[in-house]
């Protein structure tokens, strides 16, 4: 078997280490024997949506965000909603996250999004919101806890028929008002926990790579177990930094 993945604007959109999440991916796979393709996707290129099974757009800074922004209207709009829509995993931390919603407000701009999930995020006059977070999540397999960082000015709400990624339990989550954080639909899973957030949560990092297996192959393949050690250790740290 083999993980196809595309990294989309991995110069622009990396901050808070979150290119750890695509290297953690890339070792869990080859720890297992099973193949890693990694493809990037930058500003002013177009991609094939059923030549990769696992997106993956990460977090940036405001004057990345916007350049970002307009090139991935313009140029990877469709690719990315077929991509999710056929059933890739599409990975999408804070900026990226922001960017899959209808649009990004930062004052009297508007940065445009994919709008592939319904959700609006503005730019509040209040203070970020930072800090260690922990959110219970239910994939399917029961609620488990994801730990992380977050660190967004922007306030984001869903629409009424969006779900979220999960409760939050420590932190503030998607606007630091409604007790959720981030979005999930389908295979597509956007947040705003950084840190990076795979390391610290080697079960969600399987779980999407299974996903994508399953989306190439059809059919959900049983991952080798690993000696998760000092993954239990990374992801109890994060847990016990957010007072959980």
């Amino acid at each position: 078997m083999e993980l196809r993945l595309l990294a989309l604007y991995p110069e622009q959109m990396n901050i808070y280490a979150d290119r750890g999440n695509i290297l953690f991916l890339q070792r869990r796979c080859e720890w297992r024997g099973i193949g890693f393709e990694y493809a990037t996707s930058g500003p002013g290129e177009e991609f094939d949506p059923g030549a990769h099974d696992f997106l993956y757009l990460g977090g940036g800074q405001d004057r990345d965000q916007r350049a970002v922004a307009t090139d991935v209207v313009a140029s990877k709009r469709e690719a990315v909603i077929s991509a999710s829509e056929s059933g890739a995993v599409l990975l999408a931390v804070c900026g990226g996250y922001q960017l899959l919603g209808h649009s990004y407000q930062l004052g009297d701009e508007r940065l445009p999004g994919v709008g592939l999930v319904d959700l609006e995020t503005v730019r509040a006059p209040g203070p970020r919101l930072i800090g260690n977070v922990a959110i219970e999540v239910d994939l399917g397999g029961g609620p488990r806890t994801v730990a992380g960082f977050e660190n967004h000015g922007g306030r984001t709400r869903l629409g009424p028929g969006e779900t979220p990624f999960g409760r939050v339990i420590k932190g503030f989550g998607n606007n630091g008002e409604d007790g959720f954080e981030g979005v999930v639909k389908g295979n597509t899973i956007g947040t705003y926990l950084h840190g990076p957030l795979l390391p610290k949560n080697a079960w969600l990092a399987d779980e999407l790579i299974v996903r994508a297996l399953e989306r190439r192959y059809g059919k959900r393949p049983e991952l080798t177990p690993l000696d998760d050690t000092v993954e239990r250790a990374a992801h109890q740290s994060a847990r016990t930094a957010a007072g959980v």
